[in-house]
């Protein structure tokens, strides 16, 4: 093998003939190593000059990174430094996700990403990932096959409908799909060069970004009906044909098409839609485990949620299907969950109440206040995921604590501006008897003489394993029962340590190994449900191992 060629080849994509030489190779994302190119690499692939002369290990080169992103000022001008390294250096960039987990993920997704998605327009440095447009309907193969890696396996795409709890951001959503698979790659091991970021972009009802002189994309109101269906149908078939056996998650799409699409193509495409299933198996891992916290049984909680879109009937399937394992009847279950929405209670008197409500639409009078339905229902779990911020009253956290010892309180929404409640709220108006989780990070709360840690129920738990699975088993259908087997195998990582300090979920610094074993278990269940032509192999989870990318340099000659 020539000098210019990789010895060992991380990214079998990309073939050892096609690397470049002098300032090319420097400007490769994949393959540039910055100042840790040896003496020996510089003469062989003519960068001699180009570079100082000292070279430097890559945890050098990661103390150097923490220190200018530890200087900045803002959260945001730390996301901006973390995807300018990102686009020129992704082996240092993981390295450094994956050793800081805690501190980076903030910034890498929520909260950060929410304001980067905001910004977009303005903060736009360099492409990443792929625009399809209402434009090039008709011709959305040819697109795709001008992504440079050939092996995709897993793509993220939004229409930017609903960007987290900020609405139509269209085109600037794009943040959403690229931060979605930086935390593939740095939670559970799949190999950056198999990802792909894509932005469907069909307009947007933004009337702020239509004005705006500097966004990105179309021109135009957003499409609905049949110029909207055909362009996602013919998307679906082209990654389908281009990247045969490729994992899509669907992301940030409004009520009005996720629900729908969901349920149209996950019988015939390896696809889920990770705000209602990813959700939902997060939001249950949680319940299950904060049992070991309240002393109940889950199958005597009562669920009240505030918000009735994607995630929280998400969640609620999820809930049922898990009390169905334990044998109450699916109607029973669904009793079990209760939602008001921005008209009030949903009961079954309710008039132009939408599909995806009608199963949790029960017999009952009406309601047009959270604090009165908190009274009138006495559950035992709150779970807001209205993206209404402080909505969580004090009258209503007090509610919660006068009817159960330990109230279960989930304050989801994203980003941090959305939530319910702070941890700090929850746990001050309840005596400190609150089991909380959020959907982004708090801080652990000081409150007479205990320290109380809030989890954070971050579908980044979820995802990534599934996917993880899902690939590395070849699945050829994403199942809710294997988000169901992914809640259990969360919540059982949760340790007693966890429990004794109110964290309802493992430390995010466990990430990898969370991933790993959600991995196992839905690999498993594709194994022996059929749903893959591979052969089982007999160590389920050295495979997952053994397939999970490190971030490592690779030897030039």
């Amino acid at each position: 093998m020539c000098a210019a060629n990789l010895q060992e080849n991380p990214f079998p994509d990309q073939e050892p003939k096609a690397l470049h030489l002098g300032v090319k190779i420097l400007h490769d994302p994949v393959r540039n190593k910055g100042t840790a190119f040896t003496e020996d690499e510089r003469k062989a692939l003519k960068l001699e000059g180009l570079l100082p002369a000292r070279v430097h290990s890559m945890a050098e080169q990661e103390l150097r990174v923490l220190g200018n992103i530890r200087a900045k000022p803002t959260d945001l001008e730390r996301y901006l430094y973390l995807i300018s390294l990102q686009d020129r250096n992704e082996n240092l960039f993981y390295r450094v996700i994956m050793n800081h987990v805690e501190e980076m993920m903030p910034y890498i997704y929520t909260p950060t990403v929410g304001k980067a998605c905001q910004e977009f327009q303005h903060i736009y440095r360099k492409p990443r990932g792929m625009y399809i447009s209402l434009h090039e309907k008709g011709r959305v193969k040819e697109l795709l096959q001008n992504w440079p890696h050939k092996e995709a396996r897993i793509i993220v795409v939004t229409d930017g409908e609903r960007i987290l709890g900020l609405g139509d951001l269209g085109a600037d959503g794009m943040g959403i799909p690229i931060g979605k698979l930086s935390l593939y790659t740095a939670c559970a091991g799949i190999p950056p060069t198999q990802c792909l970021p894509v932005m469907l972009d069909v307009g947007t009802n933004n009337e702020k970004l239509l004005n705006d002189p500097l966004y990105n994309g179309i021109e135009r109101h957003r499409a609905r009906g049949p110029e909207y269906d055909e362009l996602f149908d013919e998307f679906i078939e082209a990654a389908k044909e281009v990247f045969p056996g490729v994992l899509i998650q669907i992301e940030d799409f409004g009520n009005t098409n996720a629900f729908r699409l969901l349920k149209q193509y996950r019988d015939n495409t390896c696809l889920f839609d990770d705000d209602i299933q990813g959700t939902g198996a997060v939001a249950v891992a949680g319940l299950i485990a904060s049992m070991r916290i309240t002393g109940g049984d889950l199958k005597d909680q009562k669920v009240l949620f505030l918000g009735a879109g994607e995630a929280g009937i998400g969640i609620a399937d999820v809930f049922v299907a898990a009390l169905k394992e334990e044998g109450i009847p699916e109607d029973e279950a669904r009793k079990h969950c209760w939602f008001v929405d921005s008209r009030g209670l949903v009961c079954a008197w309710r008039d132009h109440i939408a599909d995806h409500k009608k199963p949790y639409a029960h017999e009952h009078e009406y309601i047009d206040n959270l604090l009165d339905a908190v009274k009138t229902l006495k559950p035992t779990a709150l779970l807001g995921l209205s993206g209404q911020p402080q909505t969580f009253t004090k009258k209503v956290v007090e509610a919660m604590a006068e009817i159960n010892e330990r109230p279960i309180i989930f304050a989801l929404s994203n980003p941090t501006s959305m939530a319910e409640c702070t941890a700090e709220q929850a746990y001050t108006w309840s005596g400190g008897r609150a089991v909380f989780a959020s959907g982004s990070p708090f801080d652990p709360v000081k409150l007479d003489g205990q320290t109380l840690v809030p989890g954070q129920g971050n579908n980044a738990y979820i995802f990534p394993g599934v996917g993880l699975g899902v690939i590395v088993s070849r699945s050829r259908i994403v199942t809710d029962e294997m988000f169901l087997a992914a809640a259990h195998s969360l919540a059982n990582l949760v340790t007693d340590h966890d429990i004794d300090i109110g964290r309802v979920y493992p430390k995010l610094s466990r990430i990898r190994e969370v991933s790993a074993y959600i991995a196992r278990d839905v690999a498993k269940m594709a194994y022996e449900r059929g749903f893959t032509d591979k052969e089982e192999p007999e160590d389920i989870f050295k495979e997952i191992n053994d397939y999970m990318y490190r971030p490592v340099y690779p030897h030039y000659v």
